[in-house]
């Protein structure tokens, strides 16, 4: 049976349409329930390990956070993690982390 596959340049595409308000943060979330399935999506097929965690992790933060915690301004941070390379990984997931959410 052939997965289902989420490729970088979807994520970027879909993160990016809310970054520049061309869909809304539940549009946003709703596009990640549908697709962040980890046991039956394939994320990040022929990425690098570091790209595929960031992928998982910016999917699961998106989905699982409430709507007003998400900071619409900050979205490049999850395109900054997403395109990371191992030197820079843990510093682009801090700000991600850090930054990209309201508490």
């Amino acid at each position: 049976m052939h997965r289902k596959e989420i490729t970088k340049l979807q994520l970027i595409d879909i993160i990016k349409s809310w970054g520049e308000q061309n869909i809304t943060i539940k549009k946003l979330q709703i596009w990640m329930l549908d697709n962040f399935e980890p046991d039956e999506v394939e994320i990040g097929k022929g990425e690098s390990e570091c790209t595929i965690e960031a992928m998982h992790i910016v999917m699961n933060e998106y989905e699982l956070a409430q709507e007003e915690k998400c900071l619409q301004a900050q979205y490049l941070l999850a395109i900054n993690y997403i395109n990371c390379s191992e030197e820079n990984y843990n510093q682009c997931k801090s700000d991600f982390l850090r930054h990209a959410f309201c508490d």
